[in-house]
């Protein structure tokens, strides 16, 4: 394993502070890595892996579109691809669909959106969009000027222009930067790289009000959230409001590469032939994936299952809390949750790695758990004894 290591650090750019095991296959929930150790996977591919490693029926739906056509260009019709946008119509409440090739580009494409929107609507381009301090969207340019982080967004000024940060949770700061001009607004439904904090119903509720009043794009990015992770398919539904533009990723094909953007009929309408496109984007092969997602929630009862053994899982969290003067919170719903510590994690996660439990940070100080959304409450337990003792070894 250590051989795969060091050949790798010389041919990939050191973009990622890598931990040091190398990965072979899954099964389930857990991992394993090349010389054989198992690991229980609470990290699923940062959110992705909804299904767990392995399900067959997933599996053979690959396989099947792989011997009839991986890719034919969006300048034809594929019938996955109309599948899976029907299935993410119904279940978004939106109208129109986007598929995109990742996370990030579904952000490009909202904003893009966003102001085309308001471009057909004045005829003039200086429209302004309103973020979230502590955001993240992505590292491309357009979602880098977006994210309301500073680490973020310093090396790789000057980004483009009309972004302005308001305070998630904080009505009155977003109300302060409203302008004739203003588009959009974007957030995170639970903001995730920024530390795990939900929005508060009071919250996204006035900025929906605001956008209504005011004929602004209202933006949700769902990309982690999205998906059945807090326990409704999208997040926004636990707070009686839709978006006009919603972006998906992660758990949305569960381990290929697909995004998608997807709008209300009066938004989706501003854009024309030539103002977007994608080469890869909702191909036969990722749409297939996407379809096929849709059906194995369905039959497995994935909700369900996240709001059982969610509610379990923060009852345990909780009792963490109680236990450790070293940890100072927990936050998050559903399967989609953090713990806040006294200290930085950065030393906590490797040794909770070795042990064989996969949890990633979420910023300097906030333990991230966003496993595989089949977890039972054994997985749960196993999760927290291994925690529990790391916790008690750093006493």
């Amino acid at each position: 394993m250590q051989q795969y290591i060091e050949e790798a650090e010389k041919v990939l750019m050191h973009t990622y502070n890598r931990y040091k095991i190398v990965f072979d296959h899954g099964e389930g929930v857990y991992l394993y890595d090349t010389d054989g150790k198992k690991y229980l996977d609470f990290a699923a591919g940062i959110a992705v892996f909804a299904l767990g490693y392995g399900n067959q029926e997933y599996n053979d739906s690959l396989k099947a579109q792989i011997d009839k056509v991986l890719h034919i260009s969006n300048l034809f019709y594929s019938i996955p691809s109309l599948e899976a946008a029907v299935k993410l119509q119904k279940a978004s409440g939106m109208d129109q669909v986007f598929f995109t090739s990742s996370g990030t580009e579904a952000i490009e494409g909202a904003v893009k959106l966003a102001r085309k929107y308001y471009y057909k609507k004045h005829g003039i381009s200086n429209s302004q969009i309103i973020s979230m301090n502590q955001s993240f969207h992505g590292r491309s340019m357009g979602a880098l000027s977006i994210t309301g982080t500073k680490k973020y967004r310093d090396a790789f000024e000057p980004l483009i222009g009309g972004v302005v940060f308001a305070d998630f949770n904080d009505l009155e700061s977003v109300k302060k930067l409203i302008q004739e001009n203003t588009c959009a607004v974007i957030l995170e439904t639970v903001q995730g790289e920024g530390g795990l904090y939900p929005a508060n119903k009071e919250f996204l509720q006035g900025v929906r009000k605001l956008c209504d009043e005011k004929d602004i794009i209202l933006i949700l990015d769902e990309i982690q959230c999205g998906m059945g992770r807090t326990g409704t398919m999208f997040a926004y539904e636990q707070f009686g409001i839709k978006p006009d533009i919603v972006t998906a990723a992660k758990a949305l094909g569960c381990g290929v590469p697909v995004g998608a953007f997807a709008a209300t009929q009066k938004v989706a309408q501003a854009f024309e032939p030539g103002d977007h496109g994608t080469t890869y984007g909702g191909n036969p092969f990722v749409t297939a994936a996407v379809s096929k997602v849709f059906d194995l929630f369905e039959s497995e009862k994935i909700l369900d299952n996240v709001n059982a053994v969610g509610a379990y899982l923060t009852v345990k969290l909780e009792e963490l809390v109680q236990k450790h003067d070293i940890i100072k919170e927990r936050r998050g719903l559903g399967l989609m949750q953090g713990l806040e510590f006294t200290i930085p994690v950065k030393d906590l996660v490797p040794k909770i790695m070795e042990r064989g439990l996969i949890l990633i940070a979420a910023g300097a100080n906030v333990i991230r758990f966003v496993p595989p959304l089949i977890i039972t409450k054994k997985d749960v337990d196993e999760m927290i004894k291994i925690l529990d003792q790391c916790l008690i070894e750093m006493k």
